[in-house]
């Protein structure tokens, strides 16, 4: 009996979290769009200022990337894909050093931490690979 209950709330907690996920992935598609009226008003009026422009082109690839990990997570059966936080890792950490224009010293780390994200993705399994071991 506790057990049914323990698997009757598991299900009740995975039907929240789709819920929550569903709802995300609208409020996401929002931003995205927006983002990308944002670009290209300033490509059409003629922004002068590339790096707030290249900013812009960055959040839009963050939303991008979240909305991809909530398609994916749905498709393979309830489960982040490690290579999606990596991508949003990577993109948000060259955001942070092209917006903050920070001392060199920081961005001698952040680059560090953008080398040791793209290690970490080469050493990550292809994903073709991961599909044929859940398959067996």
């Amino acid at each position: 009996m506790v057990e049914s209950a323990g698997k009757s709330l598991i299900k009740l907690y995975q039907i929240v979290l789709n819920i929550a996920l569903i709802i995300l992935s609208f409020i996401l598609t929002y931003f995205l769009f927006r983002e990308l009226y944002y670009i290209l008003s300033d490509i059409l009026l003629e922004n002068g200022d590339v790096h707030e422009t290249f900013s812009k082109i960055l959040v839009f690839f963050l939303y991008f990337g979240f909305i991809s990990m909530i398609l994916t997570y749905f498709k393979e059966s309830h489960h982040f894909p490690l290579r999606y936080l990596l991508y949003i890792g990577i993109t948000a950490t060259i955001r942070f050093i092209i917006v903050n224009n920070g001392n060199s010293f920081q961005n001698l780390w952040l680059s560090i931490v953008i080398l040791m994200l793209t290690i970490s993705y080469i050493l990550l399994p292809s994903p073709e690979g991961q599909k044929s071991k859940r398959s067996r």
